[in-house]
């Protein structure tokens, strides 16, 4: 397994076309700044009980700080797979070794006037204790569904998460009704 290093603004990432092809490579920070196409995980990660794990960004994060999360994740390095970054982010971010392999669920470009990324959304279960990362979490606890769902119009929500969360329960009903 590789060591598991978080991501700086100096990390090199794959920019990749419309169509999630690589294109060539650029710093997180360049690719932050100019809006270049990359890759991003989401992994919805669930505790025993069924419950979300939802947290705060802290401040110093480089995009969306101090803004609410119901996912892990983050940018998939270069060379990387997004399997390996979805394993990779999760056990980072909750403090954890020896989590499952998060199960791809689906992708969607994910394309604001400041942002782009191809994002690919997981699900794991963690029944380990968390111990979240410092640099990276601010607060964090596991919601039922239901209070997330109470808590989406009361807090302010990274934008990219929110789209995913919001795709992922159009994609659940989808499964449901085929």
């Amino acid at each position: 397994m590789p060591d598991h290093e978080p991501l700086s603004a100096n990390e090199l990432l794959d920019i990749v076309d419309e169509r999630d092809r690589v294109m060539g490579q650029a710093r997180r920070g360049d690719a932050m700044a100019h809006r270049l196409r990359h890759r991003c995980v989401f992994i919805l990660a669930r505790d025993a009980q069924d419950r979300v794990f939802v947290h705060r960004r802290t401040a110093e994060k480089l995009v969306f700080p101090s803004l609410y999360d119901m996912f892990v994740g983050g940018v998939v390095g270069a060379g990387e797979g997004y399997d390996e970054a979805a394993l990779r982010e999760a056990e980072e971010e909750l403090g954890v070794r020896g989590l499952p392999a998060p199960v791809p669920l689906f992708s969607f470009l994910y394309e604001t006037p400041e942002h782009t990324w191809w994002s690919r959304v997981y699900e794991v279960r963690c029944e380990l204790p968390v111990d979240p990362q410092a640099e990276e979490i601010a607060w964090h606890a596991f919601l039922t569904e239901e209070e997330l769902m109470r808590r989406l119009p009361e807090w302010e929500w990274v934008p990219d998460g929110r789209e995913a969360y919001r795709r992922l329960m159009e994609w659940r009903r989808g499964r449901v009704e085929a």
